[in-house]
């Protein structure tokens, strides 16, 4: 984590209670349907990927439909992809050409997509890419589709950073001054740590990050910005992977949010079905919260405008357990309590809830707890679950306690696991 981390004032206290949203990658790249890194990937020219600009047609694109999902899943917040590395812009930029409004499809998709999940009380993010490969003046560096072109790097020694930072900033501006309140700003992402040798990697200092960020405070007062900027922000984002424990920056934690795939893809990827199951990312959920964080689930919409069968299967999935158990993930976050092996412990003031990973047999132990809750019932049918402290004189007789302490609550579970992706035990504390 970058040493010069400082929040930039932006209003965290929705986000922190909210926990859950979703991510939309969308473009041209859903036409390949092999990873939105294709033209990365495959090291193709701008002729070689306009095909999918000249077949852009989503025809089957309801974004009522994609925040009425999202919304029984049980998120609270989006953020889209209004351009993603390749330069393709999902709504009608002043500054470029290179718009979904001169496809064949020929509409802006990024309003009505902000619209229809406001409408459904969504919180409203944009990802902006920092990185341009199509745009003429954004140097051929060592992510470029034709970084091992010689002769084409060569002929292009000639681009000027400063020019397309002028276009980055001010497609930013009008994202923030078109649409409304916009409450995330994401961007991606810099790479000052890389070194090609012919090409250094991209940081603060290319972006002009510091009067981007600037800009972003003054048009948007109070909105989250994420750490991709290299100058602090207000969010760390890990990508891909869950914290082993609320993160930290100079030793303080700070809020954060993990952003996560349902297949190991972001954009749409026809051929990967290594889809991860519904109480996987329940208890990836879980586990963020339990830490203190967030997490940001993504989908990558297909070609025509629709999520996959598989997304929606999942989120639906996701939205079952969230209507049984959101009070254990809204307003949640880390406890002072100590869970038992397999566990999570979310909190909300005097309401502490014990996620189980793994259903053990017969009982639960909760060191520390003895004397400090006054209820307990599983959160799916509020049925209780009885209680017992064991009593220090048999204790003190019996060895077969297996270090069971006089501070330990034991619960009494029923012996079948209950019918949800992960049970969840609400403890009322004694005030």
């Amino acid at each position: 984590m970058s040493d010069n981390w400082q929040s930039t004032g932006g209003d965290t206290s929705w986000f922190v209670h909210d926990r859950f949203g979703l991510f939309i990658h969308w473009g041209i790249y859903s036409l390949a349907a092999r990873h939105e890194w294709v033209k990365h990937r495959e090291r193709m020219t701008d002729e070689e990927y306009q095909k999918y600009f000249d077949h852009f047609y989503p025809d089957l694109y309801d974004p009522r439909v994609w925040a009425q999902e999202a919304k029984n899943a049980g998120m609270k917040y989006f953020v889209v992809t209004t351009k993603h590395h390749d330069g393709f812009c999902l709504w009608d930029s002043a500054l470029t050409d290179y718009k979904a409004t001169n496809t064949p499809w020929g509409k802006d998709v990024l309003r009505p997509m902000v619209e229809a999940f406001r409408a459904e009380g969504f919180k409203v993010g944009f990802y902006h890419s920092l990185i341009d490969w199509h745009h003429p003046e954004f140097p051929v560096d060592g992510l470029h589709p034709r970084r091992d072109d010689v002769a084409f790097r060569e002929s292009q020694k000639h681009r000027d950073m400063r020019k397309y930072v002028e276009y980055l900033h001010g497609q930013v501006r009008e994202l923030l001054t078109q649409f409304g309140k916009i409450d995330i700003m994401w961007f991606d992402f810099s790479y000052s740590h890389m070194d090609w040798g012919w090409s250094r990697g991209k940081g603060k200092d290319d972006w002009q990050s510091e009067k981007l960020m600037q800009m972003v405070r003054e048009l948007q007062p109070g909105i989250i910005v994420n750490d991709r900027l290299e100058i602090g922000g207000d969010i760390k984002t890990p990508e891909q992977y869950q914290p082993a424990e609320w993160l930290k920056v100079n030793g303080r934690p700070v809020v954060w949010e993990a952003c996560q795939t349902l297949n190991g893809s972001w954009g749409y990827d026809r051929d990967n079905k290594d889809f991860k199951p519904v109480d996987m990312l329940v208890r990836m959920l879980v586990d963020s919260v339990s830490k203190g964080g967030n997490m940001l689930l993504n989908v990558g919409p297909n070609a025509r405008g629709e999520f996959q069968p598989e997304a929606i299967e999942t989120l639906r999935g996701i939205g079952e357990w969230m209507r049984l158990h959101n009070r254990a993930i809204y307003g949640c976050t880390a406890s002072e309590f100590t869970p038992p092996p397999d566990c999570r412990y979310t909190q909300n003031g005097n309401r502490l809830y014990l996620h189980v990973f793994a259903w053990p047999f017969g009982h639960l132990h909760l060191p520390g707890l003895a004397g400090r809750v006054e209820y307990a019932q599983l959160l799916n049918d509020a049925s209780e679950i009885r209680m017992s402290v064991i009593d220090p004189e048999q204790q003190a007789q019996n060895t077969t306690m297996g270090g069971i302490g006089p501070d330990t609550l034991t619960l009494h579970l029923p012996v079948q696991k209950p019918p949800v992706a992960v049970p969840v035990i609400e403890l009322f504390l004694k005030d």
